[in-house]
């Protein structure tokens, strides 16, 4: 069995089954924070620069302090460091980042220290809250990787232009608050499929909640345009980068349900399960498609630079 890894910000290599966060911080009763989960492949956790850069993207959205980037780049070399130590390079992990805005009761100025028995070290209550775990990546991903998805299409309930009009609604930022996506995933599990993709209410394709939606059509490789209020996608952006340097054409574009049964290929792309194709959609069987494989190793091969 794989073991947790637990680190702080300044590198603090925790217990994992100690307790770390106040009852109050604003992670666990508001939501108020962000976050970013990256794969831990032979050793390394992939595409971080890439993961940084949207945990940045986000933290402004919501308002919070700037992401210590050099901070985060180094307990992230701790952590891929720690996790291969314990659990063997060939183990892949889930390492997630999480950064709140600290705690709810803390009033501002206020130095509140938190001793650290293992290590030594104190923390801020004050502070915003910043930690990353790694864990095991979950059972479904393999099955996903392997199989394929049964998809359905389920409105999200509002229009593309939502994001740019209510900036408070922190669409596409990728925040704590995931209560609606997982509750989604619940409801499409009651239907007998894996996972959804939403629609705006013009119709068009917006994102899975834990994945970019990716289109093959001949030599083309399209997505719906971040600016449509969805999550600017880690994994899709490596693709896109190292498929345009293979000659593949990539482009964002307004997608409706329509082109995603008349394509040569779906895929969700996210950062731990990779490519997923999409085998059923409400219902329809996707047709196999001839580069299915070929799709499959372009992606491993982006994450890898």
């Amino acid at each position: 069995m794989s073991q947790p890894i637990l680190v702080t910000i300044d590198g603090a290599v925790l217990d994992p089954d100690v307790p770390f966060l106040h009852a109050d911080d604003l992670a666990a009763v508001r939501g108020d924070g962000v976050f970013e989960t990256l794969l831990v492949r032979e050793g390394t956790a992939r595409c971080v620069g890439l993961h940084l850069k949207r945990l940045g993207r986000s933290a402004a959205a919501l308002d919070l302090p700037e992401p210590a980037v050099d901070a985060w780049r180094s307990a992230i070399n701790t952590g891929q460091r720690v996790w291969a130590d314990k659990n063997g390079k060939s183990t892949e992990g889930m390492m997630r980042l999480v950064y709140s805005r600290g705690r709810e009761s803390a009033p501002a100025g206020a130095v509140v220290e938190r001793d650290h028995a293992e290590t030594g070290i104190t923390r801020e209550s004050n502070e915003a809250t910043a930690y990353l775990t790694v864990g095991p990546v979950p059972a479904r991903v393999a099955t996903s990787r392997a199989e394929g998805v049964k998809v359905i299409t389920l409105p999200r309930g509002y229009s593309i232009d939502h994001a740019a009009d209510a900036p408070w609604q922190l669409i596409g930022a990728k925040t704590l608050s995931y209560a609606t996506n997982m509750a989604a995933l619940r409801y499409a599990s009651g239907q007998g499929v894996d996972d959804v993709i939403y629609t705006s209410s013009e119709g068009d394709v917006l994102e899975s909640p834990r994945a970019t939606v990716v289109v093959l059509k001949g030599e083309t490789l399209l997505t719906p345009p971040a600016t449509n209020g969805i999550l600017h996608g880690t994994a899709q952006q490596a693709l896109f980068a190292l498929a345009e340097k293979e000659g593949f054409i990539t482009e964002a574009r307004r997608l409706r349900t329509a082109d995603l049964i008349a394509a040569d290929g779906v895929w969700l792309l996210s950062s731990i399960t990779l490519a997923a194709r999409v085998t059923e959609l409400n219902g329809y069987t996707m047709p196999v498609p001839a580069r299915a494989d070929e799709f499959g190793s372009l992606v491993d091969r982006a994450i890898a630079n």
